[in-house]
């Protein structure tokens, strides 16, 4: 049975607190650049943080300005955005940014939209984000081990006239790997084991880079609370004790009708968000937890903790907001898509006999044994010469995507959001994703307009099922 170590964090109240906009450590709201450019870098090196209680071993870390999160980068949509990345660190990195449908050359995965930026280097990152969403940034450099040493942060763009709420709070759910002396576990990283089977998997959860946050509230305010999952691999269910949230935002896409989750539980694959509206309907001097469900047990991450004096007007209103929608591409045209299969293969218990890699066959046990490798799509392992479908801009792509593999896994897709048009065994969701979960033995396909013209990679967002085959890419122009 796998033992989570979780501390509490006791509330210690204060006007100032409530005053918080945030309850990121080291939050940074970016400026926006002016006709006389103004530059924010962003320092990627080591750093630690206090993952368990108070008194324990601090945790070395590698992280944005050497804290987990980093920054939170707060921009206007469509305005210009420019960021230098300076690598500190010991070995070559990038940064992704996940979810916006960015330039193809500012995509940050290295060796396809750029080169690694080496120990030392600096690269300048410039883009106008066109969605306003929650989002977030992350390397794309051997990504399996960099994000579990804690090199992520989030990337918020605002709307122009985004809902009413007392508070607007960043929410990231991660799952560390920690050995007893409260440091990561070098030692399993890029295992063979987590590489086959589910992935990395913690044995301590932290909510904004600590243990338990307590989030302090007042009876009547409303929140938007924007949910990040920044684990390697696992999937993670949150529920809000107490409290019926609504979801507004999926990937940063806005919905066209909000929803209660099933259970109250929003449940959310590595690199998944989703953005929520709360109503704090409790009494006075109440304390609710925040639980996270792991997939084995529901552990407290958090806590809102009532003030003992109500908001003056409450902001409470009857019906939930509805967001501006962001400016996706027109219609999809399905009668007349290209149509493109993804099947996925290998892992434990579900092995493929071969495969091929580096455009040689090689079976099984040689792939594991020479090459650390055991997944593939359409029966080729890791990244292919020739791109997975070529796709002239503006055409609609129909992909159907085929789990044939005894583990779920979080299809990410770069430089475009899909929809579900089919589904094998229910209705299609109908909701813009950039990061779709597809549950062992599930068959889906998913839509796009190719509007976005470069070599865009796709691949499973459990990290170490990347590592271990389960990548391609797609290029349109």
């Amino acid at each position: 049975m796998m033992r989570f170590t979780i501390t509490r964090r006791q509330f210690t109240g204060g006007a100032s607190a409530f005053a918080a906009a945030t309850v990121l450590a080291g939050s940074l709201k970016a400026q926006q650049p002016s006709t006389n450019e103004q530059v924010r870098r962003l320092t990627a090196k080591l750093g630690e943080a206090e993952l368990l209680e108070t008194d324990a071993p601090r945790t070395p870390i590698w992280g944005y300005e050497g804290h987990v999160p980093g920054p939170e980068l707060r921009v206007a949509q469509g305005k210009p955005v420019a960021i230098d990345l300076v690598n500190s660190l010991p070995q070559p990195t990038t940064i992704h940014w996940h979810g916006i449908r960015i330039d193809n050359s500012m995509d940050g995965v290295a060796g396809l939209t750029q080169t690694p930026v080496t120990p030392g280097e600096t690269f300048a990152y410039r883009f106008s984000p066109p969605d306003a969403g929650t989002y977030w940034y992350h390397p794309h450099n051997r990504t399996w081990e960099q994000l579990a040493r804690g090199l992520y942060g989030p990337f918020i763009v605002e709307e122009q006239q985004p809902p009413p709420c007392d508070q607007d709070l960043v929410l990231m759910i991660d799952d560390w790997r920690l050995g007893d002396n409260g440091h990561i576990d070098e030692a399993s990283l890029g295992s063979m084991h987590d590489i086959s089977h589910a992935g990395r998997l913690g044995n301590v959860l932290t909510l904004n880079g600590r243990g338990e946050q307590d989030i302090p509230v007042r009876a009547g305010q409303r929140l938007r609370l924007r949910l990040i999952n920044a684990a390697n691999a696992r999937i993670i269910g949150i529920t809000f004790e107490g409290h019926v949230p609504m979801v507004i935002a999926l990937d940063g896409q806005p919905l066209d009708r909000p929803f209660a989750p099933g259970n109250n539980l929003v449940r959310l694959a590595p690199a998944q968000r989703a953005d929520l509206i709360l109503d704090c309907d409790q009494d006075v001097g109440a304390q609710t937890s925040i639980l996270a469900d792991t997939g084995r047990e529901k552990l407290r991450i958090g806590r809102f903790v009532y003030h003992k004096e109500k908001r003056e007007r409450p902001n409470i209103l009857t019906d939930i907001p509805l967001l501006p929608q962001n400016p996706m591409p027109g219609a999809l045209d399905l009668d007349r898509a290209i149509n493109v299969d993804l099947e996925m293969t290998g892992g434990a218990m579900s092995a493929f006999e071969a495969a091929e890699y580096k455009g040689k066959r090689y079976g099984a046990r040689e792939l594991v044994r020479e090459h650390h490798k055991i997944w593939a799509f359409n029966g080729i392992v890791g990244m292919p010469q020739s791109p997975l479908m070529q796709i002239p801009l503006g055409k609609t792509v129909k992909v159907r995507i085929v789990n044939r593999t005894a583990w779920p896994h979080a299809m990410h897709f770069h430089g475009h959001h899909v929809k579900e048009v089919a589904h094998a065994r229910r209705t299609p969701l109908p909701y813009w994703r950039d990061t779709i979960l597809m549950e062992r033995g599930e068959e889906v396909t998913v839509a796009f307009l190719a509007h976005n013209p470069g070599r865009w990679m796709l691949h499973c967002h459990m990290l170490e099922h990347q590592a271990g085959g389960m990548s391609s890419w797609y290029e349109v122009a």
